[in-house]
This record gives C-alpha cells, structure tokens and sequence, in this order.
C-alpha cells in the first residue's frame, strides 16, 4: 500500500481545493475541484485493498486522537461521497453556480469526510461542529429567503451539536477507570456510545438525521438555496448522520428501528402534500432515512444482514436522491419556476432531463432493475423477521409501516413526474439540461442502474460481505415473491395517487406540518422573553434611578426634606457630620443598587 494514501488526509485536499475554486479562473478552479473529489473517491476504493487502520494517530488534551480512521465502513462512506461529490461539481459548473457556491461547498464536504474518517469522539464533534457551520454558510450564501431559513438550521444545528457535544462528555466521564484514560474517546477501545450518554447521543444525532418533531429544518431550508447547493445539502449531513449513529449504536435497538420506521411513513405523507418540488424531495430524505435506521435499528434483533441492507440504503440513497435534486434543479434552472401545477409537457422539450428523472424516481421507489429495489427489500426482509422476537411485534408492526412508506413513496414521484412533465399544456419551453449538467446526472443515474442490475457489486462494497453472500444468507433479490411485492406496491402507488388526487390537493391547503406551531411559538417565546428582560431591566434601572435622585435632593435639602416628613426642627451641624450623612446617605443608595 503507498503509504501516501494513508498520509495524506482527503478532507485536507478538499479545502485547498476550496481555496484554489476561488483563486482561479471559474474553469480552472472546478478542474481543481473535481481533481480533489476524484482522489477522494479513488483513495476511498484503494485503501480497501489492504490500507485498513488508524493512520495520522496524536495526543490531544492528553488523549489520544486518530485523523484518518480507516475501516470497511468509513470506506464506504468515502467511496460514495467522493462520487457523489465528483457529479455535484460537475453538475455545479454546469449550472453556472458562482465560484462561492462550489467553494463553500467543498468546504462542506471537507467537514463531511473529516467526520467520516474520524477515528475517535473528540475528532468527530469538531468535524461535526464544522460541518453545521460550513452548510449554513452555503445555505446563507444565496441570500433572499435562504438568509432566514440559514439562521433556523443553525439554530437546530447548533442545539443538536451541544446534545452530542454533551453525550461525549458524559461517554468520556463514564468511562475513566474501564479503559486507559488516554483511551476513553477512541472508537476502537470502546463500543459505541456509553449507555449512560444514550438518550443525549440520539438527540443529537437525531437532529441531523431528522427524526420527527425535529426534522422541520430539512423541508424548510433544501428548497432555498442555488440549485447546485441543493444537491450537495441534499445528500451529506443526512447520511454522515446516519452513519454516526451506527457508531454510537452499533447494536441498535428496536426504539431505533421503529423510529425509522415511521419516519418513512410520515415524511412520505407529507411530501404527498408539496407542490415545490424541492420541498417534495426534503421530506423523501426524511422517509429515506427511516429505512436506513430501521435497518441498523434491526441489528441485534437480525443481525449483520439487516445492517448491511441500512448501509446499502445509505450508499444507494446519496446516488438516487441526488440525481433527482439534480433533475429537479435543471427544471427551475431553466423555467424559473418552484411550483409544479405551473409546470407541465416538460418531457417533449427536456427529454434528457424527464429520462434520467425516470432513473431516479425508479430508484428511490424500488423499482426492480434499480438500485433502490436491492436495499430497501433487504431492510424489509429483515422486518419480516422480528415478527417473533417480542409479543409487541407478532402484528408486523414495522414491515407494515415500511410497506406503507413505499406506497407513498411510488405515489410522490408518479406526483412529481406527472404535474412537472406532463399535467396540463406545454406554455412553458424551455432547453434542456447543459452538458456539464447532464454529465453530472449521468454519472449518478448510471451507477443507480449498475448497481442495481450487477446487485453483487453492491453488495462487494458493504460490511460484512463474506456473511451476505455464503449459503447460510436466503439473497435472492430478483425472487418472486420479491417481484411480487414490488408489482403490488407499484400498483398501489399509481391507483392510489389517481384515487386520491382530490383529496390530496385539499389536505394540501389545509394540512400543515408542526413547524406551523413550532416556528411561531419559538418566535414569540423569544420575543416574549427579550420583553421581559428588557423591561424588567428597566423598571429596576428607574427604581434604582429615582431612589438616587430622591437621596440626592434629601442632602442638598435637608430641612425642606424633614419639614415634608412632618417634622419641624432646626439643622444646624459642622462638615464633619455632614460628610458622615451624605457618607451613609451615598452608601444605603449603593447597597440598594447591588441588590436590584
């Protein structure tokens, strides 16, 4: 193995690539980018030839740190974000996204990949922290309604960093006296999260992966900024997330599972009701990420096959839901219009676009011959298989949310695909996609119908390969009963989103998700408090005010003073006294003051 793959960091790379965007000329610097999003991509496949380990390994604050971790699941992660992170600058320069935009972005992905090769909890939080920082930055970037919708994600972003910010300070505390204290934070001398930092841990993370009721960030702020910020915002927080939980609950755990699992349900129900379609595709990333965490949530309750099928979904998900932003992103590129009921008859004049929005809706609805068909029936098969593991879960529970997600899915994408290429008459024509854009597209719809014709290939690149692929694994992928499954939640997605196209467009206008309630009361409650400190602080400030000149007006009229109290005597004392007077006087006003 050179050792220049394991010496040289790529988040490293990425950020002076980030430099050189905005130094060179508009060409050079996306050369420059795609040239350091490539290497992360081909060091990410070449060290998993042999260059597993903790490389670039220090003291910090006297523990023990690891820069570069590498092991068959930050590979992974490593593979699909440089490729991913490769079409996305394409796709960037295609669209004529200004030099901050690619810059800003690279930086966002740098934090992503440091966190992604972390070796140890100190090392993660800050690529963490940095990661929030640098996507609302990108978010802030545009301007207009992207600047409000950036300060609520740092906000979420923000809280949820301290959550987990505060699990690694529990973890670490927990753990003094159990493994050397140099080696309290490093993720091979522990396994996962302490349990006493469990429920500060999930929160945390929670956030970024977009459980419900702390998810409303996700649909409020994706549909905001440039088009190609979009794409990068789409894909990286949302899994790296999902892939630090892992690290925290390697285990899992059935509350994880059943988090997911309506997750899928819920953020497919309310991405039926959007009309902008890059809203549409926020929620889906919830829903997508149910399935995800079903998986890893099944891990003790299955075992390593229900953790691959959640690492698969991951790895598949950054593919198709990037190529569908993309896609998405090329219709408001072109026509300047964010609402789909003004769209429609796209497909006769944008057929390169409606064709590889065709692979990508395929792919996030499972359609056999895709990628999305291989994972997320692995997640399913593994929710078949709980049914007896506790009375709670002999009804199916779990395996019956996730089908009804998937019919949701298939319903939001025959939605989509209907209302942008085909509902009404074509009043709008537009080009189509540029040819960095389409280049871009191509590149991750291709991989989207690879792996899901050559499924082995994807199965090569998850964790525990060897155990997924021998005799004692039922893969068969293109089975019947697999066949089946999906013929019936196609058919179900199609009759249902023609059945309830009525409905649907009422519950639109009159459904609203909790951020109806939650953004205002927060707003209020914010303002509510900054009133009542302000003119609490006010009202002692004229006390303390007025009780001053009141002391002040008594020793300059002394005998004008007692002759209003009632009492009419004659004042006659030496300076001594005097000072002594206004001394006590000066002081009883002090400590008055220091007590308000």
């Amino acid at each position: 193995m050179n050792p220049i793959l394991t010496s040289v960091p790529p988040y490293v790379l990425l950020a002076f690539a980030a430099l050189a965007v905005l130094a060179l000329p508009r060409r050079s610097g996306h050369a420059v980018a795609a040239l350091a999003t490539a290497f992360t991509f081909a060091q990410a496949v070449l060290l998993g030839d042999g260059g597993t380990g903790a490389h670039l390994a220090t003291g910090f604050l006297g523990f023990d740190v690891v820069f570069f971790n590498v092991d068959q699941f930050s590979l992974l992660m490593g593979v699909v974000v440089g490729f991913l992170a490769t079409a996305a600058v394409l796709y960037a320069y295609g669209t004529e996204a200004p030099k901050w935009v690619t810059s800003l972005a690279l930086i966002y992905v740098s934090s992503t990949v440091g966190t992604i090769y972390a070796g140890d909890w100190l090392t993660l939080i800050f690529f963490w922290e940095l990661m929030a920082v640098t996507s609302t930055l990108l978010v802030w970037q545009y301007g207009g309604a992207a600047v409000r919708a950036g300060y609520r994600y740092a906000l979420f972003h923000g809280i949820g960093g301290t959550f987990l910010l505060g699990a690694v300070v529990v973890h670490g505390a927990s753990m003094l006296g159990s493994v050397p204290a140099a080696e309290i934070f490093l993720f091979s001398s522990t396994t996962g999260i302490h349990a006493s930092a469990t429920l500060l841990a999930a929160i945390g993370i929670g956030v970024n992966c977009g459980f419900i009721f702390l998810h409303t960030w996700l649909p409020d702020t994706y549909p905001r900024p440039h088009v190609a910020a979009s794409v990068f915002l789409s894909v990286f927080t949302t899994k790296t997330a999902v892939y630090v939980m892992y690290r925290a609950f390697p285990d899992g755990g059935l509350w994880l599972a059943y988090l997911g699992g309506f997750m899928a349900v819920y953020g497919a129900f309310f991405a039926l009701l959007q009309y902008d379609p890059r809203r549409l595709l926020s929620y889906h990333i919830q829903a997508q990420v149910g399935y995800m965490l079903a998986g890893l949530g099944l891990a003790t309750a299955v075992g390593d096959f229900a953790v691959t099928g959640g690492f698969a979904h991951l790895f598949n998900n950054v593919l198709y839901k990037s190529l569908l932003f993309m896609t998405v992103g090329v219709v408001v590129y072109r026509t300047g219009v964010e609402d789909i009921r003004d769209m429609g008859g796209l497909w006769r004049v944008m057929p390169v676009t409606f064709l590889l929005y065709l692979v990508g809706a395929a792919s996030i609805t499972a359609v056999p011959g895709f990628n999305g068909f291989i994972s997320k029936g692995m997640v399913i098969d593994s929710a078949h298989e709980i049914h007896n593991y506790v009375l709670l879960l002999d009804s199916g529970l779990l395996w019956w949310l996730l089908i009804l997600g998937g019919v949701g899915t298939f319903m939001s994408f025959i939605k989509l695909g209907y209302y942008m290429f085909f509902h009404g008459s074509a009043t709008l024509s537009p080009k189509d996609a540029t040819p960095f854009q389409t280049a871009g597209m191509v590149l991750a719809g291709g991989a989207c119908v690879f792996f899901g014709v050559f499924y082995y290939q994807l199965i090569e690149l998850m964790p525990f390969t060897e155990f997924i692929l021998s005799e004692d694994v039922y893969f068969k992928p293109y089975s019947t009963s697999h066949l089946t499954e999906s013929a019936w939640l196609m058919g179900a997605g199609f009759v249902g989103f023609f059945a309830l196209k009525r409905p649907l467009g009422w519950l639109a206008h009159h459904m609203r998700d909790v951020d109806a309630v939650t953004y205002p009361a927060a707003f209020y409650l914010a303002r509510g408090s900054v009133w009542g400190v302000t003119e609490l602080w006010a009202a002692v400030d004229r006390a303390v005010m007025t009780a001053i000149a009141a002391v002040e007006w008594t020793a300059m009229n002394p005998r004008e003073a007692l002759g209003r109290a009632g009492v009419d005597v004659e004042i006659r004392t030496g300076i001594g006294r005097s000072v002594l007077f206004l001394t006590l006087a000066a002081g009883i006003a002090l400590f008055v003051f220091i007590l308000a």
